[in-house]
């Protein structure tokens, strides 16, 4: 098999933590070619969808501090010659993103087998699709209205808000129930009340993690990553500073991923990534969910195995 992994630029990658390289290293164990390129590189010819790639092999490890992979050639291939497109790239989630995942629609459509599926992608929202699940989703709103977003605060009190098409916790800010700069963070994350933003209830538990649960081809790995604030932060992100530690499923979490696994597999999501504070689902992570490394070395399960086996058993 040939795999080409749509992602950002082979030397951005962060290997000793980044999880489309623990997927890549994974692949190339089992034989299978490598191919990369990034969304710009794909085309609609008027035919059909083609890109530019690069087929590359990796050099030594995760410790090689120096270029990770050999580029052995470039040629121009269409989608639908491969065994699978693995779509990774990582947000913000902007019209150049969405116009790849209609790109990417056009090769399914001509018989490429794309995970995680273009239009599931597209529709789900990382923030907003946890609205589709509300037993589980912690007080939220939605809005441009500023007026709408001070009111939500002053009926929680302490309150978290955050841009839509962000990611690792870039522009998350929490005002407490002094409202110091409430009027300042509203302004400037709805750029005054042109765009959306995302409130959601203070959960407390977030000093215990803000728990990332893998789901694979539908079922949830049985260790998640809790994400720990560190100081002063209030964002567990391991982009923003947070120490990941395994936590093992609790009750909560397994009838979280025991609802929606089933559901957001059947729609072409073969990778999930749920984040859970204390009983609150958060987010519906779908674009690139990380921490695979991570739950590799505290756990010893080999997470990208068990990625790869279930994209085998998806495209046989």
């Amino acid at each position: 098999m040939d795999i080409l992994f749509i992602a950002d630029s082979l030397p951005q990658f962060k290997i000793y933590k980044d999880t489309t390289y623990a997927m890549m290293v994974e692949v190339e164990r089992r034989g299978y070619v490598l191919y990369a390129c990034e969304p710009r590189h794909l085309v609609y010819t008027g035919g059909g969808i083609e890109a530019r790639v690069q087929r590359f092999s990796i050099v030594g490890d995760y410790t090689n501090l120096g270029q990770w992979y050999n580029i052995e050639r470039l040629e121009n291939r269409c989608l639908n010659t491969f065994s699978s497109v693995l779509m990774r790239k990582d947000p913000p989630f902007d019209m150049e993103y969405v116009t790849s995942t209609w790109l990417l629609e056009i090769a399914e459509r001509q018989g490429a087998r794309i995970f995680n599926k273009p239009r599931a992608i597209r529709d789900h929202s990382e923030k907003i699709s946890i609205s589709e699940f509300t037993q589980f989703a912690a007080p939220t709103i939605v809005t441009c209205d500023m007026v709408r977003l001070q009111t939500f605060h002053s009926e929680n009190q302490d309150v978290i808000f955050k841009p839509l098409g962000s990611m690792g916790g870039r522009g998350v800010f929490r005002i407490r129930k002094d409202c110091m700069n409430l009027g300042s963070t509203i302004e400037m994350l709805s750029d005054n009340g042109s765009r959306n933003v995302m409130a959601q209830k203070y959960i407390p538990q977030i000093k215990n993690g803000d728990k990332r649960i893998l789901l694979i081809g539908g079922k949830p790995v049985p260790y998640a990553l809790a994400r720990i604030p560190q100081g002063t932060e209030i964002r567990g992100n391991l982009a923003a500073g947070g120490v990941g530690r395994r936590q093992l499923l609790g009750l909560r979490d397994c009838e979280i991923a025991t609802v929606l696994g089933p559901v957001l597999s059947e729609r072409g999501l073969l990778l999930v990534g749920l984040d859970v504070i204390g009983n609150w689902l958060t987010e519906i992570n779908v674009t690139s969910p990380t921490c695979f490394r991570e739950l590799t070395e505290q756990t010893g399960l080999d997470i990208a195995a068990m990625f790869v086996d279930a994209l085998e058993y998806a495209i046989r």
